[in-house]
């Protein structure tokens, strides 16, 4: 792909980096025709759409129909920011309930290429209410279990972000393109420029990923393999075990080897798990949390698996929230879900109980317990307390040999009692939380090796 791809490209240019040499097939929906110079009236509104076509060569400010992105067949449709700004007017909401209705009735993937400045003021409530239309479709989509992946381009604000962006399930920017739902001209004044940035919205946890337009049909090939639509899957398979711990004598070794640095962590079981891996970025509420990964991934044999993930360290209400979306959307589409377990426990700071620790968790719990598709746990560390529960599968969580689970670990459950410091390891014996005592619990169904 070229280097040089331009930041504000056409709609028809954006489509032909992703479908290459597969090509696109158009489509156009009913004819409804507006009265003259629009629902409002607008004085020289006529006049304004007949340069705009002019300019751009298109009907419209979207753009809609069939194509293949790598070997994935999907519905896409690209907003022409050349066009009144890429504004949504009645005619472009025909236009994108027809394109979801397509994706709909064929069962594809919808792709959104979106670059908009938001609703047209030339027709006032008619315009804004398109919006509605876009819910409404996309809640259809959604329902059926059908995928959107929306590439959010140079502009995108206003209404169009805030529906057709947004509200996709897995959202790519491109580098450098202004994302949010104020424009530049509605702002403050003072707004710091960076937080309506692609990258700004990904450091706050509302975009998934930034991709240089290079990379972009690699990625949207890959997430479109992930997604889905799918026939019935298999679950999860295990992971293999990437230590030759033996088996602690004691509690309190199950509890050392458990947080032994040296041991492997999330990123090594993932890394010889898949064969290529689709990260999900943040909690949609202006949080990220760098130590739980979450997302899609493919198997050698081609098996997509969603993944949540965590690192070793006190997991953030931003995670559990990141992980109740990601396990919700492998639901919805049919995915099988692998959980790693490995945290002390959940973030107990005050910060962390500002931003809702507890119905965060409570989400977490939730989204486990709702889902229909099969949800395999491996705990690869520490099992800490309601924070690792959070995200361990009933009746399906197995464990490695230098991993522990504890209702509360052994110094605080000492501190709790009045026991002396010494007196930890046998706290820990009694606690019975080593990898044997969970599969005689009952808790574990294997020790993985």
């Amino acid at each position: 792909m070229p280097d040089d791809f331009p930041a504000r490209a056409t709609a028809r240019e954006t489509i032909a980096l992703l479908t290459g040499a597969a090509g696109f097939t158009e489509h156009r929906p009913p004819s409804h025709p507006l009265p003259p110079d629009g629902p409002l009236g607008w004085a020289g509104y006529d006049a304004a759409r007949k340069r705009a076509g002019t300019r751009t060569g298109e009907e419209e400010s979207v753009v809609y129909g069939t194509g293949v992105v790598g070997d994935r067949a999907c519905v896409l449709l690209a907003f022409e920011f050349g066009f009144l700004g890429g504004s949504l007017g009645r005619l472009t909401g025909d236009r994108l309930a027809a394109a979801y209705e397509l994706a709909l009735t064929r069962r594809l993937p919808l792709l959104a290429l979106v670059a908009t400045g938001g609703s047209r003021m030339q027709e006032g409530m008619v315009a804004l209410t398109q919006l509605q239309r876009v819910a409404a479709a996309s809640t259809r989509l959604r329902a059926a279990g059908l995928p959107q992946i929306a590439v959010v381009r140079d502009p995108t604000t206003g209404g169009g972000w805030a529906t057709v962006g947004a509200g996709a399930d897995v959202v790519l920017a491109l580098p450098g393109a202004q994302v949010g739902f104020a424009g530049s001209r509605v702002r403050p004044a003072d707004a710091d420029p960076h937080a309506y940035s692609a990258e700004g919205q990904f450091a706050a946890g509302q975009v998934d990923a930034v991709v240089p337009p290079g990379e972009l049909a690699r990625a949207v090939t890959h997430w479109l393999r992930a997604l889905g639509p799918h026939g019935a899957l298999p679950a999860a398979p295990l992971p293999r075990a990437l230590s030759a711990a033996p088996l602690p004598e004691t509690g309190r070794e199950a509890v050392a080897a458990a947080r032994d640095p040296r041991r492997p962590r999330a990123e090594a079981y993932l890394a010889d798990y898949f064969g290529a891996r689709l990260p999900l970025h943040g909690d949609r509420c202006g949080g990220a949390d760098p130590g739980l990964l979450c997302g899609f991934g493919l198997r050698a044999d081609g098996l997509p698996v969603a993944y949540v993930a965590q690192c070793g360290t006190p997991t953030r209400p931003a995670g559990y929230r990141a992980a109740a979306r990601t396990i919700r959307l492998a639901d919805r589409l049919g995915v099988p879900v692998l959980t790693l377990v490995d945290t002390p426990g959940a973030a107990n700071d005050a910060e962390a109980e500002r931003a809702g620790a507890g119905a965060a968790i409570a989400d977490a719990f939730a989204a486990v317990a709702e889902a229909r598709v099969s949800v395999t746990t491996l705990v690869i560390g520490e099992g800490g307390s309601g924070g690792a529960l959070a995200l361990a599968a009933p009746d399906n969580t197995h464990v490695t040999a230098d991993s522990y689970f504890s209702v509360i670990a052994p110094e605080l459950a000492a501190a709790i009692l009045k026991r002396p410091p010494s007196e930890t390891g046998a706290t820990a014996d009694q606690l019975r939380l080593r990898p044997q005592d969970l599969l005689e619990l009952g808790f574990a169904r294997s020790i993985v090796s």
